[in-house]
C-alpha cells in the first residue's frame, strides 16, 4: 500500500510538478485504566467511525457499553469485534433510531431492565447523519438530518436527563459537536451542529445543579467511513491547519476524560478538536450557490 502511494506522489509530481503530502499519524492512546470503572454508557451510533472508537475507550478505562445503531446486523458484529479488540465482554447491542422519538422510553426501559446494565450513568450523542447543502438540499434529506442530528438527541437527552435527576445519579452527556458549528451555515447538517452547541449550553446548566455534567466534543474532518474513502491510508489534508484528518482515535481520548472524574470541573463546554477547521479557517470548505 505504501509502495503504491509513493508511485502516486511520484506521478503527482511529474504531472503538476509538487510531490503530494503524505501523513501516517502516530496516536497515543490512553493506557488501560480504570477511569470509568463500575460505569455504564449509551453510545449511539456506536458500530464505526467515532462512535465506534469511544465505546472500545470506554471498555479499556473499564466502563461496561451499550452501544446503539439501526441495523442489528451490524451492531451484532460490531459488538464481536469489540470483545476480540478489548478482551472483555462488558459491551452490548441495541437498535435505536434517532428518528424514531416514540421508541426511545420503550427501549431504555428494556435496557434498565438488564442486571448488567440497570444502572447507566454515561450517554454519548453521537448518531448522525449527512447529505448535501444549498443550493442542493431536498426536503426529505433536511428532515432527516435534523431529526437525527438534533431532535432525536433532544429528546434522548432529556429522556436520560429525568432518569439521572429521579435517581440521584451524578452522570454524564458528551454531544458530538462538530467543526460546522462555528462555521456558516448553508446546510441542514451545519444548523443541526449549531443546535447541538447550543442544547449542550442548556443542558449543562439545566443539569449542574444535580450533579450533572454535560459538555461536547467538536472534531473537524475526521477519518470515519463517512469521510474516507476506498480504505486510503494516508491522512493528508491540506485543507485544514493541522494538515491531516482528525483520527477517531484522538476524540475517543477526549471522550474518557470528560466523562470521567478528570472532567468533572469542565461544564457546558464545546472542546474543539478541529484540526483549525472552523476556528482558524472556513475557507476550507466551498461556499457556493
Amino acid at each position: 500500500m505504501r509502495f503504491k502511494n509513493y508511485i502516486k506522489r511520484i506521478l503527482t509530481y511529474v504531472i503538476n510538478g509538487q510531490p503530494k503530502q503524505v501523513v501516517y499519524p502516530q496516536i497515543c492512546l490512553l493506557k488501560y485504566s480504570k477511569l470509568l470503572g463500575g460505569r455504564t454508557a449509551i453510545v449511539t451510533g456506536g458500530t464505526s467511525g467515532i462512535g465506534y472508537a469511544i465505546a472500545k475507550a470506554f471498555l479499556n478505562a473499564g466502563a461496561t457499553v451499550i452501544i446503539t445503531g439501526r441495523n442489528q446486523g451490524r451492531i451484532t458484529t460490531s459488538v464481536e469485534k469489540l470483545k476480540a479488540e478489548t478482551s472483555c465482554d462488558r459491551v452490548y447491542g441495541k437498535v435505536l433510531n434517532n428518528t424514531e422519538v416514540s421508541t426511545f422510553d420503550e427501549i431504555f426501559n428494556d435496557l434498565l431492565s438488564h442486571k448488567e446494565t440497570s444502572k447507566i450513568d454515561i450517554l454519548v450523542n453521537n448518531a448522525g447523519v449527512n447529505f448535501k447543502g444549498m443550493p442542493n438540499a431536498t426536503e426529505e434529506e433536511y428532515d432527516k438530518v435534523m431529526d437525527t442530528n438534533l431532535k432525536g438527541v433532544f429528546f434522548l437527552s432529556q429522556l436520560f436527563g429525568k432518569y439521572l435527576v429521579k435517581n440521584s445519579i451524578r452522570g454524564n452527556i458528551l454531544n458530538m459537536a462538530s467543526s460546522s458549528s462555528l462555521r456558516p451555515a448553508d446546510s441542514a447538517y451545519t444548523l443541526s451542529k449549531w443546535g447541538i452547541r447550543a442544547l449542550t449550553l442548556g443542558l449543562a446548566k439545566s443539569l449542574a445543579k444535580n450533579g450533572i455534567t454535560v459538555n461536547g466534543i467538536a472534531p473537524g474532518p475526521t477519518a470515519t467511513p463517512m469521510m474516507t474513502k476506498d480504505n486510503n491510508q494516508n491522512m493528508a489534508l491540506d485543507r485544514l491547519p493541522l494538515g491531516r484528518y482528525i483520527m477517531p482515535e484522538e476524540i475517543a481520548n477526549m471522550a474518557v476524560i470528560l466523562v470521567s472524574d478528570m472532567g468533572r470541573s469542565i461544564m457546558g463546554d464545546i472542546i474543539y478538536m478541529t484540526g483549525g477547521a472552523g476556528n482558524l479557517t472556513y475557507d476550507d470548505v466551498p461556499y457556493t450557490f
